[in-house]
């Protein structure tokens, strides 16, 4: 298991690759994001686009899948998160793209009076061009190991 104390400052992690999936996209968009670039391909075509993409919120989605892959493959002592600091799309995600995600921890902070320390980490996605599409930080909440609670 993996807890707060295991976390160092500029320590970074790479993460991925996700495909973007035309279907999911759909999807995504159809239900939660039903604007015309995300939900269909000719609308999308005559947008300033140029054809479809995912979602802004999509993108995050996908991020945070890929953060929980990695979660759960370091099993990390997650607790959840009280929010993000600052999101940015600063590209559009196209089908197709090959994403990665550099994260770096950039502030942890141990709770004085709860059982969790507070990881802020700085998340950056990027397409097979290595073009940054999404950067943001975020705040996780990761449990101090046991011994150290007390």
């Amino acid at each position: 298991m993996k807890y707060f104390e295991d976390f160092r400052l500029g320590e970074v992690s790479v993460l991925g690759p996700l495909v973007v999936d035309e279907a999911e996209v759909l999807e995504y968009g159809r239900k939660y994001d039903p604007q015309p670039f995300h939900t269909d391909k000719a609308a999308a075509a005559q947008s300033h686009f140029g054809g479809l993409i995912a979602s802004g919120w999509h993108t995050c989605a996908m991020q945070m899948r890929l953060m929980v892959e990695e979660m759960t493959r370091d099993q990390v002592a997650g607790m959840g998160s009280p929010g993000l600091e600052s999101c940015r799309w600063l590209k559009p995600v196209r089908l197709g793209d090959r994403l990665t995600c550099r994260t770096e921890v950039i502030d942890a902070r141990p709770s004085a009076s709860k059982p969790y320390g507070i990881l802020k980490r700085r998340f950056e996605l990027s397409n097979q061009d290595g073009e940054v599409v999404m950067r943001l930080v975020g705040l996780g909440l990761v449990a101090k190991r046991p011994e150290a609670r007390a």
